[in-house]
């Protein structure tokens, strides 16, 4: 055997030895990026390196080198201001896989697990032809005046939630006075939907009944376009849009029930 032939033959050798030896730092370098995806999943899109170290728990240094990694292989992008960081195409293509090799819950389960999570009344609406209708509806808090919802949609946060997204609505709305709270005027309701477009949410304080309040969020369908929206009812007391975390709560829950109305 010639010299070139056997440290090529070392060379083969020693790599495929390396590459099929799992050292014990591997895994948890894995375990820190997928850590750190799971930070951006969480948070959003725009979450910066520091958030996501600090969600991870990886050394600021440790995660900017895993973070360069991770976009250049497609499972991380950076969001167009470079502010922050996106998942990427790859990891989207994972959970797309993730979702289609199994049963999928449906809405009602879903609905259902998130109400042992919170002791207020969880209601969920379908948009679909420009009406509100409730298609899951809490069975522990009953909605009273339930018509009154649907007819009167400028007077309840999941009415706002339909207004704000399909404003051609607005156009003929009759704004009927329920309570001495319910906005009737035009250029106040289109400030408020407005603000549902900009907060991604919409509150309702005692407009279509005295003493309660809501707050919504939308569902989405998996075009990103508004579907329906997910409800939670109590006393204007309790229930108000200074409770961030009832808020944070919420969004996280419609976004487990996207592509399902």
């Amino acid at each position: 055997m010639s010299a070139d032939r056997a440290t090529t033959g070392t060379r083969v050798g020693k790599r495929t030895s390396d590459e099929s030896h799992f050292s014990g730092q591997q895994p948890k370098a894995v375990q820190k990026a997928l850590g750190m995806l799971e930070a951006v999943a969480h948070l959003g899109p725009g979450t910066t390196a520091k958030e996501i170290a600090t969600f991870a728990g990886v050394p600021s240094a440790t995660a900017y080198r895993m973070l360069n990694l991770l976009v250049a292989e497609g499972f991380l992008v950076r969001v167009p201001d470079l502010s922050g960081f996106a998942l990427g195409r790859r990891t989207a293509e994972l959970s797309h896989a993730a979702t289609t090799s199994g049963p999928a819950p449906s809405l009602h389960e879903q609905v259902e697990d998130m109400r042992t999570h919170t002791r207020y009344g969880l209601h969920v609406a379908s948009f679909n032809a420009g009406r509100l209708r409730f298609i899951d509806k809490d069975p522990d808090h009953e909605i009273i005046g339930i018509t009154t919802l649907s007819k009167n949609v400028h007077a309840n946060a999941l009415g706002k939630l339909l207004l704000a997204y399909d404003e051609r609505l607005v156009v003929d709305l009759e704004l009927r006075r329920i309570t001495e709270f319910t906005i009737a005027d035009r250029a106040m309701l289109a400030e408020q939907l407005r603000s549902v477009r900009l907060q991604g949410f919409a509150f309702e304080n005692q407009e279509s009944r005295l003493g309660r309040s809501a707050l919504a969020v939308p569902i989405r369908d998996h075009a990103d376009l508004v579907a329906g929206g997910l409800c939670i009812q109590g006393s204007c007391e309790r229930v108000t849009v200074e409770d961030r975390e009832l808020v944070g709560f919420l969004l996280d829950c419609a976004r487990r029930l996207t592509g399902l109305i």
